[in-house]
């Protein structure tokens, strides 16, 4: 990984791990000073393996750290391959193992010694003023008359004042290893207990609505990919426009095909308005009926059927949208009053091979990705300036690399140039952008990473993905409260897969609590501060404070707090 590209007080300290020749920290693994080649998958997956030493962490644990509980992944597969890959880069023979056991049907274990470092090193017993007298450059400075004293009877007033002293800072470093503790400690299991149970979301504060699967009603199920293609293209129209609160795809698709109450879903999705429908797609001709609901009530506000050629398929889907801001009263910039759902290509054959491409992908398999590749290729050939088609392939190589779906070891690297071509054609594809923040991310270019992911949420401000990776830029640049923000608007923006951001919540959470330590230290030495000004004010700590050079002749404290900065 190439280091960060932002400013230094962006760089969060790094836990460095060390065994045999080996280095390792959340970025990048190092042998004898040298990187060695592992991808984001296997690479956070020997982290988590070495954060647990010696314990034995299961398949289950692995597949909700490294995918989440909710996510479906061929997982069996997925983790062999990264374990396969961890043993070639640490030279591990799995028959006569050095590092990683497996323990059959269960999960695996990490057991070489570690070396472990990224923490302040415990102090050596000794004097604190001769201490100081070594660690200082200019120990020689110190006036030894300071030293003699040290060994003079103290009085019993003094005594009491040094031994509250050690008694504050004994209390600081417990709280310290406290938070430590409490944020590095692997998750209970609660099996046994029961789930509380969720509340429904509160509406926004503003006109909140949900689109639901169009219906396929072609009577072949082959056809299915369509309508879902139609569905997520409103879901993505209305989700770029301002002052609308669009549930996203993955809460509305866990509605299909069942007969649920509108009053229902607008309470489990926390929207005032619902839409449904269907579409029947036969040779060149398409309909599609829409009804608009205000979920509160169960009122029906307006229903529509259209009858189009198919060729007409982007300009209905606009006068569909265009009906709902109508009906929503809602206010449209300059630029949104021309076309809302602009006609991305004039091959419908193209676009009909980017819907079935994605219909391949979500299938999350090795074939699935293959497949969904050949399409969204096979687009880009009859039509080269489809920006969209790009942006999906791109995606498509991102996931195959990061899910180990695909064995193209080049894949973050097309991943980049095909969406940074899609921008080029269309630089409103707020997918496209959001994507090169993640794949910026992996780059460990932070500063491109977030230009990236703030424009792709200003494009779409209702999508979950964006705010996810943007949640991830903030907490490498070490703002863990912008990062928490994100995730949690993701996790209301699709509120029926809150598990799938639980871990992603939970790093974060951790992370905060690391960055809490900072403001202990410097509460810690405001308060040594406060004991040393109050000891100049007399004469005698007056002429002892000049002569050993003040704060200068505790170059300890100097290194911890830039350290901090850092």
């Amino acid at each position: 990984m190439k280091p960060a590209s932002g400013p230094d007080e962006f760089k969060a300290p790094r836990e460095i791990f060390r065994f045999e020749d080996f280095e390792l920290d959340r970025y990048q693994l190092h042998r004898a000073g040298q990187p060695v080649r592992l991808q984001r998958l296997p690479l956070e997956l020997l982290y988590f393996l070495v954060e647990r030493r010696g314990e034995l962490v299961t398949r289950e644990e692995i597949v909700e750290r490294l995918w989440g509980k909710s996510v479906f992944v061929d997982s069996e597969n997925s983790i062999n391959t990264a374990v396969r890959k961890i043993r070639g880069a640490l030279n591990d023979d799995a028959d006569a193992p050095r590092f990683i056991i497996t323990v059959p049907a269960r999960g695996y274990r990490f057991v070489a010694p570690i070396r472990e470092e990224g923490h302040t090193p415990p102090v050596p017993e000794a004097s604190s003023v001769s201490a100081v007298a070594e660690a200082s450059p200019s120990a020689d400075a110190v006036d030894t008359s300071l030293i003699a004293t040290t060994k003079a009877p103290l009085r019993k007033d003094r005594r009491r004042g040094i031994l509250w002293s050690i008694g504050g800072i004994a209390f600081v470093v417990a709280v310290i290893v406290l938070i430590q503790q409490l944020s590095l400690r692997p998750p209970t299991t609660t099996a046994s207990i029961p789930p509380a149970q969720k509340l429904a979301p509160a509406l926004p504060d503003m006109p909140s609505i949900a689109v639901l699967p169009l219906t396929n009603m072609s009577g072949d199920r082959e056809q299915g990919y369509f309508s879902d293609g139609i569905t997520d293209d409103l879901i993505t129209a209305l989700s770029r426009l301002p002052g609308l609160f669009v549930i996203a795809r993955t809460s509305s698709f866990t509605y299909k095909g069942k007969a649920v109450g509108l009053q229902e879903v607008g309470k489990e999705l926390g929207v005032k308005y619902v839409l449904g429908g269907g579409v029947r797609k036969a040779g060149d001709q398409v309909r599609i009926t829409v009804q608009l609901a205000d979920a509160t009530t169960g009122e029906e506000l307006w229903a529509e059927r259209y009858d189009r050629p198919l060729r007409d398929i982007f300009a209905l889907q606009d006068e569909i949208v265009r009906r709902i801001v109508t009906t929503l009263n809602l206010q449209l910039t300059l630029a949104q009053r021309g076309v809302l759902i602009p006609r991305e290509t004039e091959n419908l054959e193209a676009y009909d091979d980017v819907l079935r491409g994605f219909e391949y992908f979500l299938s999350f398999t090795k074939d699935g990705n293959a497949k969904a590749r050949q399409m969204y290729e096979k687009a880009i050939e009859l039509d080269p300036k489809y920006a969209g088609a790009y942006a999906a392939l791109g995606s498509n190589y991102f996931f195959g690399w990061i899910h180990l779906l695909s064995s193209d070891p080049n894949g973050l690297e097309r991943a980049f140039q095909l969406e940074q071509q899609a921008i080029a054609l269309d630089e409103s594809l707020a997918a496209a952008h959001s994507l090169l923040a993640a794949i910026y991310v992996h780059k460990g270019q932070y500063d491109q990473a977030l230009t990236e992911a703030q424009r792709g949420i200003a494009l779409n401000p209702n999508s979950p993905g964006g705010y996810v990776w943007l949640a991830e830029v903030m907490h490498n640049i070490a703002r863990p409260a912008e990062a928490l923000a994100a995730v949690e608007k993701a996790m209301r923006l699709d509120p029926r897969n809150h598990d799938r951001y639980l871990s992603q919540r939970k790093r974060f959470l951790r992370s905060s609590a690391t960055w809490l330590l900072p403001i202990i230290f410097g509460t810690m030495f405001s308060w040594f501060g406060t004991i040393l000004n109050s000891a100049r004010k007399t004469p005698r700590g007056q002429r002892r404070w000049k002569s050993s050079g003040g704060l200068r002749s505790i170059p300890t404290l100097q290194v911890a707090m830039s350290g901090w900065r850092r």
